[in-house]
């Protein structure tokens, strides 16, 4: 009796064993949402991470979102919205919603914004194992979070270089934005965020400026503007445009005569997000 006894726990443990093995590993079958991660040691510096079913080191690209708000402003809140409707229109991207240090009186002055691009799209690179993601990334940024994800792409190929960028209205020559502003606020809000004007300190202009840093081989970009931006005129959108083509960069420019500075209409974001789909598609197929 006790060596049926025995035998049968064996068996049984034996069982139990076979069926942890058979558990995916970190539940890579299962969709999972994890909210305000840390990716750095400042209170800001907060992602919500959305992983899709089924992800693997392999297949997996990651889509990093940049929001907007002058480098003042804004929230990776402002791109809540939008997490459902890429996660429809792309469901094997593993979404990374990020947020970073704002200017505040003095506080955080250029390159804060762009040191925790820098720092979150390295730190999430080196959860690449734990998170079941591969090393494809995408970044998509609206104005200021537009300008960031241009000069993180640009500016910086290791350990990630970027396989194609999305700029929603976002700056891309600070130094011509100051000089030639389509609001006469521009040029303090480029005050306030670098401490300085292209005149004192032409290298921080400079070193800010995503179309600085375009050199041939550069990631595939695509361009969004609104012909009736108040803050952002198209023509920072068409200077990149230009520069990227005389380096032979494939990109893409897609122009709304009608619309502001976000504030777009549905059919207007609609077919901006038809663009972005097929964008990606061709360039991470």
């Amino acid at each position: 009796m006790l060596k049926y006894s025995f035998i049968l726990l064996l068996f049984v443990q034996c069982f139990l064993s076979c069926k942890k093995k058979d558990k995916p590993a970190d539940d890579v079958a299962i969709a999972k949402t994890t909210l305000n991660v840390s990716y750095a040691s400042d209170a800001r510096n907060k992602m919500d991470v959305y992983l899709p079913a089924n992800r693997s080191e392999a297949n997996t690209p990651v889509m990093v979102m940049i929001h907007g708000g002058g480098w003042a402003e804004g929230d990776k809140a402002d791109f809540t919205p939008f997490v459902d409707t890429m996660k429809r229109r792309l469901p094997q991207y593993a979404i990374f919603n990020i947020t970073y240090r704002l200017v505040n009186n003095g506080q955080n002055l250029f390159p804060a914004q762009e040191q925790d691009v820098k720092k979150c799209i390295e730190y999430i690179n080196s959860k690449r194992s734990e998170y079941k993601i591969s090393a494809t990334f995408i970044l998509i940024g609206a104005s200021a979070g537009g300008h960031l994800a241009l000069l993180q792409s640009y500016k910086y190929t290791s350990p990630i270089k970027v396989k194609a960028v999305v700029s929603f209205f976002g700056p891309t020559e600070l130094t011509q934005l100051y000089n030639n502003p389509p609001n006469p606020l521009l040029p303090l809000l480029l005050f306030n965020v670098t401490g300085t004007n292209p005149t004192t300190n032409p290298a921080i202009y400079q070193q800010s400026s995503p179309a600085t840093f375009a050199v041939s081989g550069s990631s595939p970009t695509l361009l969004l503007h609104g012909g009736l931006d108040p803050l952002i005129p198209a023509s920072q959108s068409t200077l990149l445009r230009d520069k990227l083509n005389t380096l032979s960069v494939p990109n893409q420019y897609v122009f709304y005569p009608n619309g502001g500075h976000g504030d777009w209409d549905g059919p207007t974001y609609f077919d901006a997000f038809n663009k972005l789909d097929a964008f990606l598609k061709i360039y991470n197929p």
